[in-house]
C-alpha cells in the first residue's frame, strides 16, 4: 500500500502490493480488495526521494505487502501540526470525518493512526484514550470494516499495565475490533534490541510490553506487527540488523505468531530488507 504521509498522526494508503494497483491521481476503482492477510510488511516513508512522484516505483516488489508513501495534496485542515491533537484541541469526530472524506475523495485504501500526544498519554486521565476511541469509532462509521484499512502505530511502552488510565490496552478493549493491526514501534535507550526484550521479556523500565507479553494482555496476536528502524539514522533507539531481526521473527513464528514486520523508512529499507527479515519465518 502506499500511503500519503499527512503529520505524524495521519497516514492514507492505497494497496501497491499483491491483487491490487492504485493509481494516485483520483481515478475509480473498479473493485476495493479487503484488507491484506498476515503476515503484513509495511515500509514507511516520509524522506524526499528524487524522482519519485506518487508510488515509490523503485520500491514495488515482491515481499512487500504494504507501502506508505508521502505524495498528493491533503485537504488544509490536515496539513496542519497535529503532533498532540488531544493537547491541541483537536475535535475527533471532525478531524476523523475530514479524514475519512479525503479518503474517499481519491478512492484510496484506509487510514494509519500515529498518535504521538505524549503529553495527553502520559497524563493519565483518559484524554488520549478517550480522543482515539472516538476518532477511531467516526472513522469505521465511513470506512467501512473489511473495505477499508484502518490501523494504530502505538509505541510498544503504551501497550503497559503501568498506565492507570490503560493507555493502549483501553485503547484495545474500547475499539481494537475495529482496528485491522497494530504497526508498533521501539521506545527508550536500549528497550527490544534483543530477541529476549522484542518477543517475551521486556525491560523494568516498560514492563510486560514485549510482543508475546502484550498479546497476553489481551491484545490479539495475530494483530502485533512488529516496527522497527531500517537504520541507526531513522530512529534513536530499537535498531536490529537484520540477521538479528530476521532469527527473533522466526522464533516469533514457531511459538505461533505470524502478523509481520513493519520499518521505518524508505528509502533506507526497501524490497532487500524485506526479504531479508522475513527470509527465515516466510520465505518466498
Amino acid at each position: 500500500m502506499v500511503s500519503f504521509m499527512l503529520s505524524s498522526l495521519l497516514s492514507v494508503f492505497a494497496v501497491i502490493g499483491g491483487v491490487l494497483s492504485v493509481p494516485l491521481e483520483g481515478r475509480a476503482l473498479s473493485a476495493r480488495a479487503a484488507p491484506p492477510a498476515a503476515p503484513r510488511f509495511v515500509i514507511y516513508s516520509d524522506e524526499w526521494v528524487s524522482g519519485e512522484t506518487g508510488p515509490l516505483q523503485s520500491a514495488k516488489s515482491r515481499g512487500i505487502t504494504s507501502l506508505p508513501s508521502r505524495s498528493g495534496s491533503p485537504p488544509a485542515q490536515l496539513i496542519k501540526s497535529m503532533n498532540a491533537p488531544t493537547t491541541e484541541g483537536y475535535d475527533p469526530t471532525t478531524v476523523a470525518n475530514d479524514l475519512a472524506a479525503f479518503v474517499l475523495e481519491y478512492d484510496l485504501d484506509g487510514v494509519d493512526i500515529d498518535y504521538e500526544d505524549f503529553d495527553a498519554m502520559n497524563a493519565e486521565n483518559g484524554s488520549a484514550e478517550t480522543w482515539l476511541t472516538t476518532f477511531t469509532q467516526t472513522l469505521r462509521e465511513t470506512l467501512t470494516q473489511g473495505q477499508y484499512i484502518l490501523t494504530h502505530a502505538p509505541v510498544a511502552p503504551w501497550f503497559s499495565a503501568s498506565y492507570t488510565s490503560g493507555a493502549y490496552l483501553t485503547v484495545n478493549t474500547n475499539v481494537g475490533s475495529l482496528i485491522d493491526w497494530y504497526n508498533f514501534y521501539n521506545q527508550g535507550t536500549t528497550e527490544y534490541t534483543t530477541c529476549t526484550g522484542l518477543l517475551t521479556e521486556s525491560s523494568t523500565t516498560f514492563p510486560n510490553t514485549a510482543l508475546f507479553q502484550i498479546a497476553a494482555a489481551g491484545v490479539s496476536l495475530d494483530k502485533l506487527v512488529i516496527g522497527k528502524p531500517a537504520t541507526t539514522a531513522d530512529a534513536t533507539n530499537g535498531y536490529m540488523n537484520t540477521t538479528l531481526l530476521a532469527e527473533c521473527v522466526e522464533t516469533a513464528y514457531e511459538e505461533g505468531w505470524d502478523a509481520g514486520v513493519m520499518v521505518w523508512e524508505f528509502p533506507d529499507a526497501a524490497a532487500a530488507w524485506i526479504e531479508a527479515v522475513r527470509s527465515l519465518a516466510f520465505p518466498e
